[in-house]
């Protein structure tokens, strides 16, 4: 059993400056207690040293006057408050640049990077390979740490600004990839070029190589300190951001903070997630915070599915210039605190998985993130699996698995998709995922692609089946746009949603001659009532078009389908606003907690107060006797009702967080 494995963590990151190496230690651990923080995270080093290193390469600030790091660490403990060091290898000092420039990065041109006296360092060098663990090892022989923390860990080709400088090309990248794969790194950074595709595996390989180092590295030096970045390989906590940047072309994330732990918590029974709120509204404004409520809701997210807390500030409290968000940072770090034994250990009760694909496959990625944002707002209970995780299914109870535009699996990935629906999974596939790939399509849908409609511009789906769309009952049309993939179902499958061919549409006087098809929009292989389970496949990008434009139909479309494969057995349904998120997990003792985060306060681009919900209604089916509710929240009620196998509550009002504790008689 390791301090973190509990799950509890209530974090506090002073991202610190230079200058505030002679801060006052006691001023902080005063704060931390006040917000009832039991984790402290802090710059220990790398770019600068916040204690006296002896090492000849490891640049200590001019303005420490004390051992920081040695003060704080014992303080923080003291106080019954754990430490973790951050480092950051990424750049180093320009003074360590004109000793060592074989350790730096380097373009194509044979220029570093130096952004105002810090160079960027090179994955592949000496600093990176070798010296690191130098530091590492000072550290953690000097001091009681408990935990590890790397910063902008791998490749790193952008400086602060913005500004993209392109791979590395210094001899050790050269040397490196040479030995690989016996080539020249790329030129041109395409997605589309062979060798390009290999540096990506390059990097990929590399990175993983160098966790394996440092894990090894510091298991050896404390079995009982814990490793934690970005990258989830031979790590204990994966860490990530809910962030905002004002140059990003996308709106703002609604379920930011839900989107970084559920794959981490679907995905592996071993690690943590923690996702950080980063106060500042930007990198070049760090000393502003984001809207109080959107703190909330991050933080609030983290809770609701199954992660502690984290939040972050550049610099030291004494000083910071904006503590609006303060307050409500207390006011669930507080409650976190006061009912912490309920927290950390939660059980899936998710009737779907989302299998996430990779970033880098931007069409399946955005697929991938309007369905999230679909079962979010239709209260599905749902899990996230990355696609290179599937075998997590195995351990999954989910009915349906999504398969949201994957372009292609490897053959494990099908084996393991394969045995799901042999064991009763259902498999849906938006999209067009897997047409491309002919095995893997024939195998779980017994089908193959007829062919590909580029261009469906002024095309639509037709709503045969008011059963299936309720909601769509007075509506007969449904758009579709983007590529559309047409099955050839074979005499086995049933079919949905009849495609309505384009036509004209302009004038208006021309606007009309559609012709009805013999293609669908929706096919389905098997029966609900089979043992194995059924397919069904969207060969069009649905889950894109709710993504990018929000259209109701589409979501409407997706969980419709979604219902019909869970026939009637899906655990949890709500009357409640589609801005109200909803979550339902077990308890190591079988009780159960049911969490609701009110969202209404986000109008696409400002967060402000939420709109109080009243009359919310919850049925729950399966999950066996309940008899009593404990609101934890102050001023939240619900009134329980049982009928056989079936749950009712009724939740009067809910103001910006509601949390259930669901009790049988013991």
């Amino acid at each position: 059993m390791t301090w973190w494995s509990s799950n509890r963590l209530r974090l506090i990151q002073n991202n610190l400056r230079e200058v505030d190496a002679n801060m006052d230690v006691d001023a902080l651990i005063h704060q931390l207690k006040q917000l009832e923080a039991n984790v402290l995270m802090m710059n220990a080093g790398g770019i600068f040293a916040f204690y006296p290193s002896r090492l000849r390469y490891h640049y200590v600030t001019p303005y420490l006057k004390k051992d920081l790091l040695g003060e704080a660490i014992a303080k923080a403990h003291a106080n019954g408050i754990r430490f973790i060091a951050r480092f950051d290898f990424s750049k180093a000092h320009e003074s360590v640049f004109r000793q060592r420039p074989e350790w730096f990065y380097r373009t194509r041109e044979g220029r570093e990077v130096n952004y105002y006296g810090i160079v960027h360092t090179c994955l592949n060098g000496g600093y990176q390979q070798r010296y690191s663990l130098d530091i590492l090892t000072e550290v953690l022989s000097s001091y009681d740490v408990d935990g590890v923390f790397f910063n902008m860990f791998g490749y790193q080709n952008w400086d602060y600004s913005g500004n993209h400088y392109g791979i590395c090309y210094c001899d050790n990248c050269r040397t490196r990839f040479r030995e690989m794969y016996g080539l020249q790194l790329p030129e041109p950074e395409q997605q589309d070029d062979f060798v390009y595709r290999k540096y990506r595996e390059f990097q990929e390989i590399t990175a993983m190589e160098m966790l394996d180092t440092i894990h090894d590295h510091i298991k050896a030096l404390n079995p009982q300190t814990a490793i934690s970045t970005y990258h989830p390989h031979k790590v204990d906590i994966v860490r990530h951001e809910s962030a905002t940047a004002l140059n990003r072309a996308s709106s703002k994330w609604l379920y930011s903070a839900a989107e970084n732990v559920m794959p981490i918590s679907g995905s592996y029974d071993d690690k943590l997630s923690s996702n950080c709120s980063i106060n500042a509204i930007d990198l070049t404004y760090r000393f502003t915070g984001v809207s109080r409520y959107e703190t909330e809701i991050r933080l609030y997210e983290n809770l609701v599915n199954g992660s502690g807390l984290d939040f972050c500030i550049i610099g030291v409290f004494e000083d910071y210039p904006d503590m609006d968000n303060m307050d409500s940072v207390a006011k669930v770090f507080r409650f976190h605190k006061k009912h912490e034994h309920l927290f950390g250990s939660f059980s899936s009760m998710a009737d779907v998985v989302l299998v996430k694909p990779p970033a880098s496959e931007r069409d399946s990625y955005t697929e991938y993130l309007g369905l999230f944002k679909m079962l979010k707002e239709s209260h599905i209970l749902f899990d996230v699996i990355s696609q290179n995780r599937l075998e997590q299914l195995r351990r999954s109870r989910a009915r349906v698995v999504v398969l949201p535009g994957i372009t292609r699996t490897t053959a494990e990935e099908l084996d393991v998709l394969l045995e799901a629906r042999d064991g009763g999974k259902h498999i849906l596939a938006t999209g067009a995922a897997l047409s491309a790939q002919t095995t893997a399509l024939s195998r779980l849908f017994g089908t193959s692609v007829d062919t590909i409609i580029a261009d469906t511009t002024a095309s639509y789906m037709v709503v045969d089946d008011k059963t299936m769309y309720p909601e769509l009952e007075r509506k007969q049309w449904v758009i579709v746009q983007g590529p559309f993939a047409v099955l050839h179902p074979g005499s086995q499958a049933s079919a949905k949603l009849p495609y309505m061919a384009p036509s004209s549409f302009g004038p208006p006087e021309r606007a009309y001659g559609h012709e009805l098809t013999d293609r669908y929009g929706l096919v389905l292989f098997g029966k609900t009532t089979d043992s194995k389970g059924m397919g069904a496949y969207m060969g069009w990008n649905v889950g894109r078009l709710y993504h990018d434009h929000g259209f109701a139909d589409h979501k409407y479309i997706v969980c419709g389908a979604i219902r019909h494969l869970l026939n009637g057995t899906a655990t949890l349904r709500a009357e409640a606003h589609p801005s109200v998120e909803i979550n339902l997990h077990r308890l190591p003792d079988e009780s159960y907690m049911l969490q609701l985060l009110n969202l209404s306060g986000f109008n696409g681009s400002t967060y402000e107060a939420p709109i109080d919900m009243h009359d919310i209604n919850i049925q729950l089916r399966g999950i066996g006797q309940v008899d009593h509710v404990e609101a934890l929240v102050d001023g939240q009620t619900a009134e329980l009702q049982r009928d056989e196998n079936l749950i009712a509550l009724k939740i009067p009002k809910l103001g910006v967080y509601a949390a259930y504790h669901l009790q049988g008689n013991a």
